[in-house]
């Protein structure tokens, strides 16, 4: 299925129905009086957060969406019917954004939580409802309200606690492949990945975290260069971004180079990833590289908790689960 993380829409709620204009009319009741009911009200266009959907590629086809109009009211004060309400079912983490102004209208991060995009008109009330001791017999009905038009823009921002984030070809989709039932692609070639992939984590019999893997930045990624701007965005719900370094990259002058050029490239695109908590992590240990890297790293950062782990072996993913574990878990932790 295809990954669509943005669309624009246009929603329209229903107009009002129109009063009735009546009077009673029956055998043996002269002047009956007015009877005209109202007209039934619009129907209003509704987003909600639902869990079965995981992208945006249904408003990428249809991007039109128009809810019912109210019936007019009828004589015997009968109440026109209420138009059809439109529900847009979105994947959790959307975000709803006025296409005119840019104004953020709504964040549906949790699952059933809903935003009433435009609400219909109100009905219009029947002539019933005017008449007085001094008009008795009004003739007149109100018309029913308008409903509301408007564009909007969808945003889906991904509900991961962790961010795997590197440059192609480090190892992130075989990490994510061996910790979650997560079956990304995988080959030996740098942009393997070409969309986000989520996978749940298991933490003990109790627990567990969503984690995700994003498309390989390259340098100028915050500029647009490569997959990578396209997908900074879901890193803004991760609680902890994890880094991966590849040994087969090491650089003996600058042996964290990788790590600060990611950091630049994330830090560009957004401030607020700079306060996130961060893990670095080695991958590829099988490899005989691996070892004289992570020491090289570890000296050029001697305050930092650096791990290393191996995705073919399996070596040191257990401390990776639970250094990650130790982060999410910890109280108080939110979003930037």
């Amino acid at each position: 299925m295809r990954f669509v993380d943005s669309a624009k829409i246009r929603v329209a709620s229903g107009h009002g129905g129109a009063g009735c204009v009546s009077f009673r009319r029956e055998k043996y009741i002269p002047r009956g009086g007015p009877d005209g009911g109202d007209g039934g009200r619009g129907g209003d266009v509704i987003i909600e957060a639902v869990s079965q959907k995981e992208t945006l590629l249904r408003f990428h086809f249809n991007q039109h969406f128009k809810a019912g109009n109210g019936r007019p009211g009828q004589g015997r004060c009968k109440t026109g019917a209420d138009g059809e309400t439109v529900r847009l079912g979105v994947p959790p983490g959307t975000m709803v954004f006025d296409f005119d102004s840019g104004e953020k209208l709504a964040d549906l991060a949790d699952i059933g939580q809903v935003y009433v995009a435009a609400s219909g008109g109100r009905g219009g009330q029947g002539n019933a409802r005017f008449a007085t001791s001094t008009n008795r017999a009004p003739r007149y009905a109100q018309p029913g309200e308008d409903g509301r038009e408007l564009t909007l823009n969808l945003e889906l921002n991904l509900l991961a606690d962790a961010g795997l984030v590197g440059y192609p070809n480090v190892g992130k989709s075989s990490l994510i492949s061996k910790l979650s039932a997560a079956r990304p692609k995988i080959a030996d070639y740098p942009f393997t990945t070409l969309v986000p992939n989520l996978g749940v984590v298991a933490a003990g019999d109790d627990h567990s975290f969503v984690i995700a893997d994003l498309p390989g930045l390259i340098d100028g990624a915050s500029e647009g260069a490569g997959l990578g701007f396209r997908f900074l965005k879901h890193l803004s719900r991760c609680k902890v971004l994890v880094h991966l370094l590849d040994p087969l990259r090491f650089n003996e002058s600058d042996p964290i180079a990788d790590f600060k050029a990611i950091e630049s490239e994330l830090i560009a695109y957004d401030p607020l990833l700079a306060g996130k908590p961060k893990l670095l992590a080695v991958s590829k240990m099988d490899l005989p590289e691996g070892p004289p890297a992570l020491a090289a790293i570890r000296k050029a950062l001697p305050e930092t908790k650096v791990l290393a782990f191996s995705s073919f072996t399996s070596v040191g993913l257990e401390e990776l689960r639970w250094a990650v574990w130790e982060v999410v878990s910890a109280p108080g932790l939110g979003e930037t």
